[in-house]
């Protein structure tokens, strides 16, 4: 396993709840919060481009941190915390959210119209950059 290349792609059709985590989300845990939204990456593709949460010993750029643009313009530069895992204590990240502010990726699959009959192909540009695009 290494680290993601320029060319390096992934792509995964989103569901109801990577469109609308705050609607969807376990409401023990936190209160509904409209609009907020991940980009979620298969724990496969996760450990087959290194893409760790904050349980792996190596953090920053190019392990659980992006820069990520899209090629429609509405993100640029970015940057995506790759978080969360399939089995709690696991080191794969199982989705991305920009770093501080959920509804982001929300807002930017609501400016693309984005539903559950589409997916998100990310391709990273770099080791430590990504190309989003609703497909």
């Amino acid at each position: 396993m290494t680290m993601a290349q320029a060319g390096d792609s992934y792509s995964i059709q989103l569901k109801p709840s990577h469109l609308a985590w705050g609607d969807y989300r376990n409401p023990t845990n936190r209160d509904i919060i409209q609009g907020e939204a991940y980009i979620p990456i298969h724990k496969k593709d996760a450990m087959k481009y290194s893409v760790y949460n904050s349980n792996h010993t190596q953090t920053g750029l190019g392990y659980n941190l992006f820069y990520a643009s899209s090629a429609d313009g509405f993100l640029n530069n970015v940057l995506l915390l790759a978080q969360g895992s399939t089995i709690g204590g696991d080191i794969y990240a199982k989705q991305f959210s920009v770093q501080g502010d959920l509804k982001m990726i929300g807002n930017w699959y609501k400016y693309c119209n984005a539903s559950a009959h589409n997916s998100v192909l990310v391709t990273w540009t770099s080791p430590t950059t990504m190309l989003l695009k609703i497909i």
